[in-house]
């Protein structure tokens, strides 16, 4: 059987990038046992929570620890590890070569440009708009709007940690910014604009995640990520709620 601690070290890594990534609890746990089973190690224990990876083998060996503390959504950084698992169990990866393209999946930046998202970002919500039955006219304000109120969640991200004070102040902006076009006649629908243009911001992923993982029966871990997801649904909403009550 190959070095415990070195299995150990690849079964972690491969689900501290998952966990990082935006997979689902019930997968980060699956695809650590498959990999440490295909080492030939058949009894390995693994405990995930979005902050927290507990994993041992066999029961003696001492219980390692990983602190999770930045999580985002990289899907394919998770496909890119579910594709090196699938690799380990056909048994085309040694170790060594594992925690190679591990570590060089864990350094990899594979999110776009940021003014590639934020043109994307523009974009997703003005065909948003447009889907929650909002008039053409309203395609070119809730593009700006949501494009500004996400260059706005990132800008201000990237300096301050706490996640609720940027998309709250990011959907305060986009608020605002769908006021003044309808308060010019740039804008018709008002909340069509609004709603169209925050639906960047809305977790998505994360409260699809929250989901399944209850139903898996991952308790601790579905309800704390919808309790993420509803801070984040707070945050937007409170920022909206602002500028209505100004206005």
């Amino acid at each position: 059987m190959e070095n415990k601690k070195e299995i150990i070290e690849v079964c972690l890594l491969a689900g501290k990038i998952m966990l990082q990534s935006g997979a689902e609890t019930y997968r980060v746990e699956d695809t650590m046992n498959r990999i440490a089973a295909s080492f030939g190690v058949e009894d390995s224990h693994s405990y995930v929570t979005p902050t927290v990876i507990i994993f041992s083998i066999n029961g003696i060996e001492p219980t390692n620890l990983i602190r999770i503390s930045d999580r985002s959504t990289d899907l394919e950084k998770v496909t890119i590890v579910n594709s090196i698992s699938r690799n380990i169990s056909a048994g085309n990866v040694t170790i060594e070569e594992a925690k190679n393209q591990l570590q060089q999946v864990e350094s990899a930046k594979h999110s776009y440009p940021e003014w590639i998202q934020i043109m994307a970002s523009a974009l997703a919500s003005g065909c948003f708009t447009i889907m929650f039955l909002g008039g053409w006219v309203d395609f070119i304000p809730s593009a700006i709007a949501g494009g500004v109120g996400y260059a706005c969640f990132m800008f201000i991200h990237r300096y301050v940690e706490l996640k609720f004070f940027a998309e709250f102040l990011a959907s305060f902006m986009i608020a605002a910014i769908a006021y003044v076009f309808v308060e010019f006649g740039i804008g018709q629908e008002l909340d069509k604009i609004i709603i169209g243009s925050v639906m960047p911001l809305v977790p998505g992923l994360l409260i699809t995640n929250a989901v399944r993982d209850l139903i898996a029966g991952h308790l601790v871990s579905g309800i704390s990520k919808g309790a993420d997801a509803f801070l984040t649904a707070f945050a937007i909403g409170t920022g909206v709620a602002v500028v209505l009550s100004i206005f």
